[in-house]
């Protein structure tokens, strides 16, 4: 038998070949995001702003960049500086070059004491059993929630935003702090001690509102030194001390603090926070709407299924009514209680699910806030007003009481800073 050798495309050209090699590295996660340590040689910072150096040590030795703007950079770096870097292998394909993309750089001295005091806390926990600790629940749907982040964040707007798309009008209470920095780590304890203080429910009466029953912890993505407040011992110590529920929705979901570790609840985002614990309103209207139908089914079904077995036991008592009819009572008997049993199992069940969201939604319910001498202020459109921000002057809009509706138009805005 000849043995065939048959060439089915042709020969690639050299920028496509060079592509599918940039490609293929950057799919796989060995060269991505990976922590390298070396030497560094031929430190260069442009006025462009961009930093070009070599990394290396006895064994090898790989040209590295940083984009401007990319991380910080300690002033203490120069050549012959012995750093970590956090870094994804790309290869530039105009000119064929390998290089070291860096995330991130620093002296490997001060890497070195900040992942060994990590190192310790987490073994200092561990050891306490903080982290088999039984997990607090979210409520089925809160009715109070504190959001402790900085002010005038994303993180910020996008919570809010995702609150009102999911439940407008739901309460909140934003805690500002310090997310990063020096003084980053007392500020979160503080937050979260003001938020221990809004649960309690004889402070939340005064103030006229539901008690705080899920807390969030929120910031964007960072550097892991944006990030380190959240792996400090204060911190740890003040989520682990709160009764109410704790979501830790700190950086992006490759970042795995000590705060995501005692919390809680682990969002991997500050969105994916509020999607944990704030539910969908519309979806829960048509879950009860559904639960309505099923329930409306079931029972049509039953009862054609009992007229169906009737019929069966009619036409035995016709064809031999007096042999019969003892047996056939003690089928009908038998299937009454049947009946009467499914059906009360059915609506039990199914009664107690809407009893859980009948209470839960009706805690929530706006008028319930109104008529604790609040109003809701709404625009001609039927939106709800929680911000001076939305209002313009000439603007109509009405004031929803407890009792009844007022419409006014605006003529005057103040900010509470003037």
């Amino acid at each position: 038998m000849r043995e065939v050798s048959e060439l089915t495309s042709g020969p690639l050209g050299i920028g496509h070949f060079v592509n599918l090699i940039r490609k293929t590295i950057k799919q796989d996660r060995l060269f991505q995001n990976q922590a390298i340590k070396g030497e560094v040689s031929q430190w260069k910072q442009y006025t462009s702003g961009h930093t070009y150096f070599t990394l290396r040590d006895n064994d090898g030795q790989m040209s590295a960049v940083i984009w401007r703007g990319r991380c910080k950079i300690d002033d203490s770096i120069k050549e012959g500086s012995e750093v970590v870097v956090i870094a994804s292998l790309d290869l530039y394909a105009k000119q064929g070059r390998v290089q070291l993309i860096v995330d991130k750089i620093e002296p490997i001295n001060a890497i070195g004491e900040m992942e060994e005091t990590l190192r310790k806390l987490k073994i200092k926990l561990r050891e306490e059993g903080v982290f088999e600790l039984e997990k607090k629940s979210l409520p089925l749907i809160p009715k109070h929630i504190a959001i402790i982040t900085g002010t005038g964040s994303a993180a910020l707007s996008d919570m809010n935003r995702l609150i009102d798309n999911r439940w407008p009008g739901l309460r909140r209470t934003v805690i500002g702090v310090l997310v990063q920095g020096k003084n980053a780590a007392e500020e979160i304890v503080r937050g979260i001690s003001v938020a221990r203080k809004l649960s309690q429910p004889d402070i939340a009466k005064k103030r006229g509102q539901p008690p705080v029953d899920v807390i969030i912890v929120g910031r964007g993505g960072g550097s892991p030194e944006d990030l380190w407040a959240f792996n400090l011992e204060p911190v740890a110590r003040a989520i682990i001390a709160t009764e109410t529920p704790i979501i830790s929705a700190i950086g992006h979901e490759s970042d795995l603090l000590v705060s995501d570790m005692v919390a809680d609840v682990r969002a991997s985002t500050p969105s994916n926070a509020i999607e944990r614990c704030v539910p969908d309103y519309n979806a829960i209207q048509m879950y009860l709407s559904e639960l309505g139908e099923r329930l409306d089914s079931s029972s049509i079904r039953q009862i054609g299924d009992v007229r169906n077995k009737l019929k069966l036991l009619s036409s035995m008592l016709k064809a031999a009514p007096m042999a019969g009819f003892t047996k056939v009572k003690i089928k009908i008997q038998g299937l009454a209680s049947r009946l009467k049993n499914s059906s009360k199992v059915l609506l039990a069940k199914e009664l107690s699910r809407i009893s859980n969201f009948e209470t839960s939604l009706s805690a929530v319910h706006p008028y319930r806030v109104l008529e604790r001498g609040y109003s809701m202020v709404q625009n001609e459109s039927g939106d709800v007003l929680t911000e001076i921000k939305q209002l313009e002057i000439g603007q109509r809009i009405t004031m929803n009481f407890a009792d009844g509706l007022a419409d006014a138009d605006i003529i005057e805005i103040k900010n509470k800073s003037e």
